[in-house]
């Protein structure tokens, strides 16, 4: 084990403490690899603007992994993922729920590959594809996504992949007041939870919406 492995690992038992998400030790270890295996591709693949390890772990892992506790379903969609963010941290919380992970870049996808083979991680599907083109082989519980676009064009570009029974779950910082008034009547608000997410800067919510 490295001393970084090391030093994010204790970072990452320190977060967790003042958050709802509890972690096993397999659990910790493979976010800590993902960390590592982003550093390591970022330099010649630049999947984040986040540069450093430690800041990696608390603005990508940290800020994923508290969602985990409320996906209640089994087969989710994260559209716009970039290097697999926050499918990947997901997929490794909840092992019992399958993720595809969707991105247009090619490089990213080659990455989440990658991640899929050293982590062994057999819920997760990389796919590279623009969201308006893709249509999904299995019914999809839930939209989820990060930093993607705003909740009027992420309902737009992502409304053909889920029925009525689905949600969209977007990932915030502050509450979207004007975001949510601009969705239109095909869509309701379901419920915004405030997230507490240990030592991010910044608020952050979830909002989770529904087809009407």
């Amino acid at each position: 084990m490295s001393e970084l492995f090391t030093q994010l690992e204790q970072q990452l038992e320190t977060c967790l403490q003042g958050s709802d998400v509890v972690a096993n030790k397999d659990q910790r270890e493979k976010l800590v690899n993902y960390v590592l295996m982003m550093h390591k591709w970022n330099k010649a693949y630049n999947l984040t603007s986040v540069r450093s390890p430690e800041q990696m772990l608390i603005k990508h892992i940290v800020d994923s992994i508290v969602v985990s506790p409320l996906l209640t379903e089994s087969q989710y969609i994260d559209v716009g993922t970039g290097p697999g963010l926050p499918g990947i941290p997901l997929a490794i919380m909840c092992p019992d729920k399958h993720f595809i992970l969707l991105d247009s870049l090619g490089k990213r996808v080659r990455f989440m590959k990658q991640v899929a083979y050293e982590l062994k991680l057999n819920n997760i599907l990389p796919v590279q594809s623009r969201v308006e083109d893709f249509i999904p082989a299995v019914k999809i519980d839930g939209v989820i996504s990060r930093a993607f676009a705003s909740l009027k064009d992420m309902l737009h570009w992502c409304q053909h992949l889920v029925d009525s029974q689905g949600v969209f779950l977007a990932l915030k910082g502050q509450f979207p007041a004007d975001e949510l008034a601009e969705m239109g009547e095909k869509f309701s608000l379901i419920e915004s939870i405030k997230l507490k997410v240990p030592d991010l800067v910044g608020e952050r919510h979830i909002i989770k919406i529904r087809k009407n």
